[in-house]
């Protein structure tokens, strides 16, 4: 079954960068030996990539973590660890990427090839080499990599379409795009028929083409979730050029009016912006019985509707039969030429066209917090502290104490003194446990 997913919820976690390492140079002959340890490598970022041949989400059904490779660390000789490939992840071209921890849309992903960076990998710890000084000639301090980052986002697709075909359900729409186009759209004479939006290329003989989608039928109440409505109202976006199809067939002579009245309220419920789109109303069915008499009956209550800036243009079609249907596709392109792109971002005002971290602003973040446990230990936190925490090799001695000078110029001593710390209090950070001592 081909189901189609324009909505899905995954985890990236870029790599972490490589270890610097400590190493001394102890060759024969070599009168200046010191520190030689290398850098790590900088860890696999994570980047999603339009790809022209997808149409859905559904490739992230069931594979939705993905994690990039950790950087190498370094090593001896001053050799730099190699640094870990990104991971390319494809996607169809109109994607939002939305942060889910904050809420923030950070990519809006349209044109073809186009890359946005979601997670950044970490940078490598750098080796022994880079701590040298006078003071201390042969340092045994190295970096641990920097962590990389990790987001939960909810990738979106909205369909990239110059002309959207809308309307009740059943009222042609799949049929007209069936004919004018290389889609085979499921027909059928019942309601709901379409369950997935539908893309096809129009291609006309004086050599303009235009991409055409058909939505899943509209009802009453669609803005407000009912029916199908409203999972595929954010494809109507997109498009430059509406064709709002009106079934001209019924045995009642204002069910037309009405219906067309009731999609252009779900419109303007949703987004009023979408009423501003250049709309052709197209009058279908026009090979069945009452059809002319319906017509005639729908432009006088058109032409009585008080509330409408201006008449709309009408155009009856039969695309059982073919009539009309190739004159309105020439319509439609000379409105295209007509109707400048227009802003892609008008429903979504956050989105940005670059990347930038998915996290909260954190100029106004402290570089630390300190809670206390129950069992009296002391919680140090904060991703500041943290991330010095993670980027320190506790294996060494040298690397410790300088981790405790960085804690000291951070305040966290004399903070931890005004909640009231004792000498021989335990201090946690994650898992490593210490003592306190004045």
């Amino acid at each position: 079954m081909n189901m189609f997913v324009d909505q899905i919820k995954i985890e990236v976690h870029a790599g972490k960068g490589g270890d610097g390492m400590v190493a001394f140079r102890r060759e024969k002959y070599v009168p200046n030996g010191g520190p030689a340890g290398g850098d790590g490598g900088r860890g696999g970022s994570i980047i999603l990539k339009v790809d022209e041949g997808l149409r859905t989400l559904m490739d992230f059904r069931y594979h939705r973590i993905f994690k990039a490779k950790n950087g190498g660390n370094g090593m001896s000789k001053q050799m730099t660890g190699p640094s870990a490939e990104d991971t390319i992840i494809a996607v169809p071209q109109g994607t939002i990427v939305r942060d889910l921890d904050t809420g923030e849309i950070i990519g809006d992903l349209v044109e073809k090839d186009q890359e946005l960076v979601v997670a950044k990998g970490g940078r490598g710890g750098r080796g022994n080499i880079h701590f040298a000084s006078a003071k201390n000639p042969a340092p045994e301090i190295a970096e641990n990599g920097e962590p990389g980052e990790d987001h939960y986002l909810e990738l979106e697709l909205k369909m990239l379409a110059d002309v959207g075909l809308i309307g009740f359900p059943s009222v042609g729409k799949s049929t007209l795009l069936s004919v004018v186009t290389g889609a085979k759209p499921k027909i059928a004479a019942y309601e709901f028929t379409t369950l997935t939006p539908n893309l096809g290329m129009v291609m006309l003989p004086d050599g303009r083409d235009f991409a055409m989608a058909d939505m899943p039928g509209l009802i009453e109440g669609a803005s407000k979730g009912i029916g199908l409505g409203l999972k595929f109202l954010r494809h109507i976006e997109r498009t430059r050029v509406l064709l709002h199809l009106v079934d001209m067939s019924s045995e009642d002579p204002h069910q037309a009016i009405e219906r067309y009245q009731q999609i252009n309220k779900e419109l303007a419920n949703y987004d009023p912006e979408l009423l501003k789109r250049p709309q052709i109303v197209v009058a279908t069915k026009m090979d069945l019985p009452n059809s002319a008499d319906n017509l005639a009956a729908f432009k006088a209550d058109l032409a009585a509707d008080k509330t409408l800036e201006k008449q709309p243009e009408i155009f009856p079609i039969s695309a059982v039969t073919h009539q009309g249907v190739q004159q309105l596709m020439q319509l439609t392109a000379d409105l295209l030429d007509k109707t400048p792109a227009f802003d892609s971002e008008s429903h979504d005002k956050e989105l940005v066209a670059e990347y930038r971290a998915a996290a909260p602003d954190k100029k106004d973040e402290a570089d630390f917090t300190i809670t206390k446990d129950e069992d009296g230990t002391w919680v140090l936190g904060g991703e500041k502290l943290i991330r010095l925490f993670k980027m320190t090799d506790l294996t060494h001695e040298e690397s410790q104490l300088r981790f405790a000078r960085q804690l000291r110029h951070m305040g966290v001593d004399d903070a931890l003194r005004a909640k009231g710390v004792q000498d021989g209090d335990l201090v946690r950070i994650e898992k490593f446990v210490f003592e306190f001592i004045q």
